[in-house]
């Protein structure tokens, strides 16, 4: 919480908030709890999440601090690999925010954890990280939920969600926060399957093609766009889930995906234009814009990426 005093606000009314044990909005005098310290700053009343939620769990309402065994991390690094994607992409966002202010401020949306290839970010002594999401971990100062940001407007210089929309009931309405939040000209890099399989059970519900991310983001100007993760991975998706709906283990599906790690390697060799179509993650890196995309541009940014 601390500095985020000037800029945090009520999720419903934006007025300001008063911390004492949970908070008190100066605004529309609701109160809000806290679990383990952090504010829980949910309008319930409009959110997949329920205040038993988080009475009864800690905060811990998605259990995705769960590490798994040390063979099962090793697998899965070896079948999938590192995000060599993010690692670049992450430089070029955090010079786009430096060339915003010399002391950035970023908002993660969905922080609860140090996403795959975005550590540079958090190593940065001159950016001021301030993670949210929907559970407690050592690296969240707000619970929240993304579609009501509880920030003032134009609080941020740049903003990071990676793995988050797809996990949303309304992207369109969370993108639009990320549009509030961020000053003129604040930086947005977002990280989203197409084609995967479900992964947080009840809490997935949607996938983007490339086209479909754009139109997303339409209300920023494109900086780069592209996969994140190739067709190479969907495929190890796939078989991994088709191995595990048949065995109904996570560990036999893990060990038989693994001797096909190679479908990763020569996904390099895909065309470009055909691997977006079949890519399994894409990305987005926009500036936020004083113009909105026309729905007639669609079809010639599809063309123009192939």
């Amino acid at each position: 919480m601390q500095g985020l005093d000037l800029i945090i606000r009520c999720p419903i009314c934006h007025g300001k908030l008063e911390f004492s044990e949970g908070a008190r909005c100066h605004g529309c005098q609701r109160r809000y709890s806290e679990a383990e310290g952090i504010p829980i700053l949910v309008d319930f009343e409009d959110s997949i999440f329920k205040p038993e939620d988080y009475a009864t769990s800690a905060g811990k309402v998605i259990p995705r601090l769960q590490k798994g065994s040390r063979l099962g991390r090793f697998l899965g690094r070896l079948t999938y690999g590192d995000n060599e994607v993010a690692s670049h992409n992450i430089h070029v966002f955090l010079g786009r925010v430096r060339a915003i202010s010399a002391e950035p401020i970023v908002l993660v949306v969905g922080g609860g954890t140090i996403g795959s290839g975005v550590s540079d970010l958090y190593r940065d002594e001159n950016v001021r990280v301030v993670g949210v999401d929907v559970y407690v971990s050592p690296i969240v100062e707000v619970i929240c939920d993304g579609h009501k940001l509880p920030f003032a407007n134009e609080s941020f210089d740049g903003v990071l969600i990676q793995a988050v929309l797809e996990h949303v009931l309304d992207p369109h309405r969370v993108v639009e926060e990320i549009h509030r939040v961020l000053k003129h000209g604040g930086i947005v890099y977002a990280e989203t399957p197409f084609m995967q399989q479900v992964h947080e059970q009840a809490y997935d519900f949607t996938r983007f093609t490339l086209s479909g991310h754009r139109w997303l983001f339409r209300k920023f100007s494109e900086v780069e766009s592209g996969q994140v993760l190739g067709p190479g991975i969907g495929l190890l998706w796939s078989i991994c889930y088709f191995v595990r709906s048949i065995t109904g283990s996570n560990k036999v599906a893990t060990i038989v995906t693994a001797p096909f790690f190679w479908l990763r390697l020569i996904e390099k060799l895909a065309k470009r234009g055909l691997a977006l179509d079949a890519a399994s993650g894409l990305f987005f890196m926009g500036s936020k814009a004083g113009q909105s995309l026309k729905a007639n541009e669609m079809p010639d940014y599809y063309h123009r990426n192939r």
